[in-house]
């Protein structure tokens, strides 16, 4: 990485963002990834995005799924986003999930869960902004959610 990508990532960590699990079933099991930006983009039509790494192996099995969820990952749930972060292993190890009937998968716990579809896909840089029609969603407001700041998982608390 060159001087300017460290730095990049340095100064980008100084701004702190929830996390967040994409995810479906691939095959009858679940797959999915860790997404520090997520981001609402508009009320109507309802729709949220995520940016997905260029190098990312599981992005391109989940994205041609009919339904993806996506959960934002409560205070708690510091393990998950660690799991859910991993490059090998089966992510979803000791993760309590459920399955909606078009497949998409939601993380137990999360402070908030949408059901989507995929909108749209955007190349930018080196990863890939995909926007994403919100076909269901509730939260836990009880539920503070984990945040992520200068390279490590913090609480609101």
């Amino acid at each position: 990485m060159t001087a300017l990508g460290l730095d990049l990532r340095r100064v980008y960590g100084a701004y702190p963002t929830g996390v967040a699990v994409v995810a479906g079933l691939v095959g009858g099991r679940p797959a999915g990834i860790a997404a520090s930006s997520f981001v609402p983009v508009s009320l109507d039509p309802p729709l949220v995005s995520v940016c997905v790494a260029h190098t990312s192996t599981t992005w391109p099995r989940l994205r041609e799924r009919r339904s993806i969820g996506i959960s934002v990952l409560g205070a708690h749930q510091e393990h998950v986003g660690r799991r859910l972060g991993a490059r090998d292993g089966d992510r979803f190890a000791g993760v309590e999930w459920r399955a909606t009937d078009d497949g998409s998968v939601l993380v137990e716990g999360a402070s908030a869960w949408f059901d989507c579809v995929v909108e749209q896909q955007v190349r930018s840089g080196d990863h890939d902004i995909v926007v994403f029609r919100v076909e269901d969603l509730d939260a836990a407001h009880d539920v503070p959610p984990l945040v992520f700041h200068a390279s490590t998982f913090r609480s609101l608390r």
